[in-house]
């Protein structure tokens, strides 16, 4: 499930695009952002069919080996322990993402030389080293294996990052999130589930009378832009000894964003807001970004609430 500040960050992307494009509409640019964060939950489906395509590769060796014309006694008694992982077993026995990894013709056959390279990236990792040399076998040491090969191969290798980014362009920016749902969702597995390990949603359930993720992202990228000349006449009231035109673009989107959060979404606390476009800031923004934007949203926050439009109910109190 992707986090509130991924689906955030995807929102302050359309904003920055729609801006750039004085063509598009606000109905095609709620369109592209569907799919720009429609296509983070297809990444993190193809990092669970990666895991399928190595065991499946490990097994076809295994056999190649045995059918040498003089195989070794290695070659005839392998050790089968990572082809036995249990949790890759379930990845790849699993029924939801086999219909998924269907849907999305997910087919590696045309990147064999990618799976062996990824291949070697796990079998120099310690961790392997150590797993494959412990005669012992167990599900929990199982679980350990494949999340380590996520942390210090999936979110470290050049050659998966390039791979991925040269397949598909959003897939850059969504590269963390998608790992980190990966990471979450197979830490949930239980032996007990066999081939039936629940596969995480792009999007949260939510209880009856909540707002749901989908609602959030649509509401925030639709009332920021449909209320845009009042946020940035507000924005401009609180600058001193600066213009509109000299602040940065970045900073304006998350200012109006943020005002948008505190007007238009009662259950999220002010505080919270706050703290996640200072976020966004620093990554996003210049070095000194995260000061100006908390100074300036303290100062309107508090306008707001003198105002009576800070109206904040439930969770959105705290």
């Amino acid at each position: 499930m992707v986090s509130r500040r991924y689906l955030r960050i995807k929102v302050m992307q359309a904003i920055f695009a729609h801006q750039m494009n004085d063509k598009e509409d606000v109905v095609e640019g709620e369109k592209k952002l569907n799919d720009a964060i429609q296509s983070c939950y297809t990444l993190f489906i193809y990092f669970f069919s990666l895991f399928s395509a190595i065991y499946r590769y490990r097994v076809n060796k295994l056999e190649d080996l045995k059918n040498k014309i003089n195989p070794t006694e290695a070659d005839l008694n392998p050790n089968t322990k990572f082809v036995d992982n249990k949790v890759i077993l379930q990845i790849d026995e699993n029924v939801t993402l086999n219909k998924k990894f269907k849907e999305l013709k997910i087919n590696w056959a045309n990147d064999a030389d990618f799976i062996v390279q990824v291949n070697h990236e796990i079998v120099e990792l310690p961790e392997y080293q150590k797993y494959m040399s412990n005669p012992q076998r167990s599900y929990s040491e199982d679980k350990e294996l494949v999340l380590a090969i996520v942390e210090k191969v999936f979110v470290e290798s050049e050659l998966i990052h390039w791979f991925f980014e040269e397949k598909n362009i959003h897939w850059f920016d969504d590269y963390n999130e998608a790992l980190l749902m990966l990471y979450k969702n197979i830490q949930q597995f239980k032996e007990s589930k066999k081939d039936n390990c629940t596969i995480a949603t792009l999007f949260k359930p939510v209880a009856e009378g909540e707002e749901s993720d989908q609602q959030f992202y649509k509401r925030l990228y639709t009332l920021t832009l449909a209320h845009n000349n009042e946020y940035e006449e507000r924005i401009e009231q609180k600058l001193q000894n600066w213009e509109l035109e000299r602040i940065m673009e970045l900073d304006i989107i998350l200012m109006k964003m943020a005002l948008c959060e505190f007007t238009e979404f009662p259950s999220i606390p002010v505080k919270v807001t706050i703290n996640e476009y200072i976020e966004l800031a620093k990554t996003y923004s210049s070095q000194k970004s995260k000061v100006f934007i908390n100074g300036m949203l303290d100062k309107m926050a508090l306008d707001l609430k003198e105002e009576g439009q800070l109206n904040k109910m439930g969770r959105g109190l705290v």
